[in-house]
């Protein structure tokens, strides 16, 4: 058995990060669990391409959707994991295979639940957001979608991290004239055309926005620039990329108007290139606030975009909870505390089960 779902989860975890799976190679993961939560759990079990699915279906007043991918970013010379000093290393050890180890541990053990699990392991969300495994399911099997409350067990080093910024992008192009630059005022700068725009996001003041007693902060940043032809040319054209994280209070549709606002009377065409809907907390709702009080109320904002977008679009509370620190995720020495797995696990059956 390789998979021993009732073990400890600090051994889960380290058995979880040892098999490979680069997002669109998680066959071999996606197998181990499958046969692993087939044979050690009662729960109902389905496959989904490489996404596996259990839930169980005691009749419960509430169900709680337990999430958690099992793809990784390609390894960069950090396997097999290690133990040093309290901490294990490793690829996926942050992002996030201490937490499907969690929930994975959980789906087996807690014998006598207060709500209805599902457990959805899915593939591909370290990549283009059209491959995300939970697009097919949403698609396929909404049913098993459907909960009071969903846990995503992205890294958040073991606070609640609740709903989660939206985000947008839009190029900013000015155009010009091009010349000779030894007869510059024959030609129409198409660079110099941009420092208006990058004065305006120098001074740009960011909203905070408190909503369920979780502060979000929004931000509006320049994070590519493009232009210039030749070393002895005047540019014709140029742009500058935007994003824009904003605060979920606000839809998609508001942000883009507030950008636009922002840039108002420049000479400049503005294009949305992408865009992200934020998702509310919900920590009103009562799942969530049960979850809220098992942790201690260790809860805060999330920065970034997650998954979690996905569930509030269905409807569902979400938040993110992990042992991982999201500060390592993706990186050469990525690592997780063992002890907050251990509190993770902890805290999550003291809900499942009170």
């Amino acid at each position: 058995m390789s998979l021993d779902l009732h073990g400890d989860p600090i051994a889960l975890t380290a058995a979880l990060v040892d098999i490979p799976s680069e997002s669109r190679h998680e066959r071999r993961i996606a197998d181990e669990v499958e046969t692993a939560l087939r044979e050690q759990t009662s729960m109902e079990v389905i496959r989904n391409a490489d996404a596996v699915l259990a839930r169980t279906n005691l009749g419960l007043p509430s169900r709680v959707l337990l999430a958690g991918h099992l793809d990784t970013v390609p390894v960069a010379d950090n396997l097999p994991s290690r133990l040093v000093d309290g901490e294990l290393h490793g690829c996926g050890t942050s992002d996030m295979k201490s937490g499907d180890a969690v929930f994975l541990h959980l789906a087996a053990t807690v014998a006598e639940p207060t709500h209805d699990i599902t457990l959805v392991m899915y593939d591909c969300e370290e990549i283009e957001a059209s491959a995300n495994g939970l697009n097919r399911i949403q698609s396929e099997l909404p049913d098993w979608l459907r909960a009071d409350v969903a846990i995503l067990g992205e890294p958040s080093d073991g606070y609640i991290e609740a709903g989660c910024q939206g985000t947008l992008r839009v190029v900013i192009s000015a155009s010009g004239t091009r010349a000779h630059s030894a007869r510059s005022w024959l030609g129409d700068n198409a660079i110099h055309k941009l420092g208006p725009v990058l004065d305006r996001l120098s001074s740009y003041r960011a909203r905070n926005v408190e909503i369920d007693g979780c502060t979000y902060r929004e931000g509006l940043s320049a994070v590519r620039i493009d232009g210039g032809i030749a070393g002895n040319v005047i540019p014709d054209a140029a742009s500058v990329s935007v994003n824009f994280r904003f605060a979920p209070d606000r839809s998609t549709d508001e942000a883009l108007h507030h950008v636009r606002d922002v840039f108002d009377g420049l000479d400049v065409e503005i294009e949305l290139t992408d865009s992200a809907a934020g998702a509310l907390p919900g920590l009103t709702k009562p799942a969530a606030a049960a979850l809220v009080q098992a942790a201690g109320g260790q809860v805060r904002a999330k920065y970034g975009w997650t998954d979690v977008s996905r569930f509030a679009a269905l409807g569902v509370p979400a938040v993110n909870y992990g042992p991982g620190d999201p500060n390592l995720a993706h990186r050469v020495d990525e690592r997780v505390e063992v002890a907050k797995i251990t509190a993770a696990t902890d805290v999550l059956r003291r809900y499942l089960t009170a």
